[in-house]
């Protein structure tokens, strides 16, 4: 993607966000994370989704990237440096992410696919196995 056409992407995102407008019926949160290679910061706009224990303070997200074969780029900051911020209502809030795997990844995809069913043709648009991430108050 073009340089200019990412700025003018990242834009209406911060945008829709700021709004607070939804994707998918739901609600988003922005995500600031270091960038893996450049060390820059980054920021994007997510759909989120709660966590499984409604008593712990979490996020859940997902890095489907629409289905593309590779992974977001926010999701490989996040693995190279798993703290950032989270923006949402009305909040800046530190955050630590962890992946999900085994059996806790996949309640977790099954409850996001439950509630926005369109991520579940996300899985089979790809041959990657699409991370599901748990963003937690650092």
């Amino acid at each position: 993607m073009a340089p200019w056409v990412r700025a003018v992407f990242q834009f209406v995102n911060v945008a829709m966000f700021r709004r607070g407008m939804k994707v998918m019926g739901r609600p988003l949160l922005l995500l600031h994370t270091v960038g893996a290679r450049s060390g820059k910061p980054r920021q994007t706009t997510l759909g989120w989704f709660p966590d499984e224990d409604p008593a712990r303070r979490a996020w859940v997200i997902v890095a489907s990237a629409a289905g593309a074969a590779s992974h977001p780029a926010w999701y490989l900051n996040l693995v190279r440096r798993p703290n950032g911020e989270i923006e949402t209502g009305g909040e800046r809030i530190a955050v630590r992410a962890e992946s999900l795997h085994g059996e806790e990844r996949e309640r977790a995809w099954a409850r996001v696919v439950a509630i926005a069913p369109g991520y579940g043709k996300y899985a089979t648009d790809t041959d990657r196995e699409i991370p599901v991430l748990r963003l937690t108050p650092a």
